[in-house]
């Protein structure tokens, strides 16, 4: 996703440190809600992306994880699979780069993603166990990729302005270097075949619901990180939403990709969609959406109240680009607080920062409002939908 790929997370040191200060008061906090879970499925535990923007990534392999456990019926934790991020950023920057020469630049080279790259990176080149392959060659415990991201982009930008205007055959071999330097060889031998998975990757699907293409058609998203053109169906805001509970209450979990930008998505595991105003910040992942902890924020209302969303006011949100590619995470159940009011169980890649050590609670109008698009098992979707769609 877009910003969705500029995410990087506090590390434990940074994290704990900025932990220790006092906090300001948040426009809503996890004191004035008691959640009941109405349906949890499993996930593998939460991880930090730290400084990297890599949530794509994150998000997508939880998500494929946890189809994993579902299509092997796993019930011991201590049995669920663990991928590597790093192999499959890997294999993505790569395949970037060879895109980003042929478009002659025409592409936004950078570290951001979005779901579809991780299901052709694993088509393509497998997976491999996070035990196996940690990617952090650079002398981190935790992602730490500005400079690699900024000395690839170097190296293809070189590779375009085609100094001797013809390109050598070898050019990308020098991408491979410099991924081997940063990240490590891979070790080929402990790569697990695509059809070793227990899953079959094209059962996966995206949807999104905006009404600037026609319902029941597909397209790509139009957001800079969505460089392979992933391709998602467009559905009405109802199906929309129905996808995501049919889901859920039938065991499966979701690829979430969004605008985390607003007021009302807390540091502290909640995301309501207030009517305020959230201003960006710089440093890690999460100070870019959500502030440092010392950061001054609108005070509470007396009483919390979301904006009600429309299928008019959802596309003006993108038109408008106050709904933009931010982040990618992993939703995975749905809670209701003590009112009543529905909300989706989120699995975020920030470790286990927040009340709810690195889950977030979505009331189901910021889920309305600043979902950009999902990735589903077809199999997690209404029939009469499918049909609608041409699909089985």
């Amino acid at each position: 996703m877009k910003k969705l790929i500029a995410i990087a997370v506090l590390a434990s040191g940074v994290f704990s440190a900025a932990m220790a200060q006092p906090r300001a008061a948040a426009p809503v906090s996890p004191k004035d809600f008691t959640f009941t879970v109405v349906k949890e499925n499993p996930i593998t535990p939460v991880k930090n992306q730290y400084r990297s923007g890599t949530c794509w990534c994150f998000s997508t392999l939880s998500f494929l994880e946890s189809e994993i456990i579902k299509a092997k019926g796993i019930k011991d934790p201590a049995q669920y699979p663990d991928f590597s991020e790093m192999f499959v950023v890997r294999k993505a920057y790569y395949d970037k780069a060879i895109k980003y020469v042929r478009v002659d630049g025409n592409l936004n080279y950078a570290a951001g993603s979005d779901f579809g790259d991780v299901l052709e990176v694993a088509k393509t080149y497998g997976l491999i166990s996070q035990q196996d392959y940690s990617g952090l060659q650079y002398g981190y415990d935790l992602p730490v990729q500005s400079e690699l991201d900024a000395v690839l982009k170097g190296y293809v930008s070189a590779v375009v302005k085609n100094p001797n205007k013809k390109l050598t055959a070898v050019w990308p071999k020098g991408v491979d270097g410099i991924l081997d330097a940063y990240m490590g060889e891979i070790p080929q031998d402990k790569v697990i075949a695509p059809d070793q998975l227990g899953i079959n990757l094209d059962d996966y699907i995206g949807f999104t619901s905006y009404t600037h293409h026609p319902f029941y058609t597909s397209f790509a998203m139009e957001v800079a990180d969505n460089w392979r053109w992933t391709q998602s169906w467009n559905v009405p805001l109802d199906e929309f939403m129905a996808i995501m509970d049919y889901a859920v209450n039938n065991g499966y979990t979701v690829a979430w990709g969004g605008d985390v930008s607003e007021t009302g998505f807390t540091r502290n595991g909640l995301a309501l969609l207030l009517d305020e105003e959230n201003k960006a910040t710089s440093g890690s992942d999460q100070e870019r959406w959500v502030g440092k902890a010392d950061e001054a924020k609108p005070a509470a209302k007396p009483a919390v109240k979301e904006v009600k969303v429309t299928q008019e006011l959802r596309q003006l949100y993108f038109d408008e680009k106050t709904s933009t590619d931010d982040h990618g995470m992993h939703l995975y159940g749905i809670a209701k607080d003590q009112n009543g009011n529905k909300y989706y169980m989120i699995k975020n890649s920030w470790g286990e920062t927040g009340e709810y050590k690195g889950l977030w609670y979505m009331s189901e109008e910021f889920a309305k409002g600043k979902t950009l698009n999902i990735l589903v098992n077809k199999k997690a979707v209404p029939k009469e939908i499918l049909k609608k769609i041409g699909l089985k």
